[in-house]
């Protein structure tokens, strides 16, 4: 896609601050930057740390929904699971309320401050709240290899539908799963952060460290990119998005809806942890299913919830800056 001109972007470009009903990596707020398309809402949130190269994938997801467009869905609509955050197993409950009728849930564990008993404790409080429910783990490679190996041992009895990323690295998860087959403990292995934040999103298939992927349409540089990666891999497909305002998630219903197979529960849910949103209404689950429906910014909700003068300009010459690498890739191609 040929870049459109830089003051068009910020010209439509619109920050944005909402909150959280939730503490979720470490955060009680989310930035974004939405952009007004002439071919629909994009989405620009990458999270605060990521330097201009990592965040230029997602400006280049944002820019291809707002001008090219999402592609044709094969399905009508995609599952969706609820996410529980590292919190104390005391307030799954309270978290678990938010979400309408979910069949999956995803527990985030290995929290620094935190105990593998804190983490059984939460698996187990959300057993206990949706008995008949897939279960899901994520580490956030979190894990060393000899942690990873206790914790799926203190898991495994929750029948675990997998566990996503639990240690860092390609050659971390390899190890991981040799061990995990070794021991009998039954539970799948999920690459995310190494897909989404490799320089070959393909090597972890080649080198059979896992036994599905995790896919973002943000980080991997937007949905037809995701497409391709899903279908060069050759492995089962969970679609995910990094905490995104209802239009980023709307993007990856998109990139769940084009997948010729979608095997697993897609972890795009978040929204249920907004206190806050973009659009009326929010894009949230019902009966643990998104609809497919356009999904655009309200602009009563854009000025309630638009981010203060200083972060707004960062915002804008963080698009700037990954808006850099993304032109010296097209001069150099």
């Amino acid at each position: 896609m040929q870049l459109p001109d830089l003051d068009e972007i910020l010209e439509r470009s619109h920050v944005v601050r909402l909150p959280l009903s939730v503490r979720f990596r470490g955060v009680t707020e989310r930035e974004a930057l939405l952009i007004d398309g002439p071919a629909g809402w994009g989405e620009f949130s990458p999270f605060l740390e990521y330097g201009a190269a990592e965040s230029s994938r997602w400006l280049a997801c944002a820019l291809e929904a707002a001008w090219e467009g999402l592609p044709a869905p094969v399905r009508d609509s995609v599952p969706v699971n609820a996410t529980v955050p590292a919190v104390a197993a005391a307030d799954v409950g309270r978290v678990l309320a938010r979400y309408d009728g979910p069949g999956t849930v995803k527990v985030k564990v290995a929290e620094a401050g935190q105990e593998l008993a804190d983490d059984v404790a939460r698996v187990r409080a959300v057993r206990a709240a949706l008995p008949h429910a897939k279960l899901r783990v994520d580490a956030n490679q979190g894990w060393s290899h000899s942690e990873a190996v206790a914790a799926l041992e203190a898991l495994a009895p929750f029948e675990l539908e997998y566990a996503e990323q639990p240690v860092a690295g390609i050659d971390g998860l390899a190890r991981l799963r040799e061990e995990v087959a070794r021991r009998g403990l039954g539970v799948a292995l999920a690459a995310d952060e190494s897909v989404r934040k490799a320089e070959d999103p393909l090597a972890v298939a080649r080198a059979g460290a896992a036994d599905l992927i995790v896919v973002k349409a943000q980080p991997l540089g937007g949905v037809r990119a995701a497409l391709r990666i899903v279908r060069e891999a050759g492995l089962p497909a969970v679609v995910s998005s990094a905490l995104d305002t209802s239009v980023g998630l709307r993007i990856g219903a998109a990139l769940a809806a084009a997948l010729p197979s979608l095997p697993y529960a897609c972890g795009l849910g978040t929204g249920s942890l907004f206190a806050g949103d973009v659009a009326a209404p929010a894009y949230v689950a019902r009966g643990g299913e998104l609809d497919l429906r356009e999904v655009g910014a309200d602009p009563e909700l854009l000025a309630a919830h638009r981010a203060p003068a200083e972060r707004e300009a960062w915002w804008r010459e963080r698009v700037a800056a990954a808006y850099s690498v993304l032109a010296g890739e097209q001069t150099t191609a």
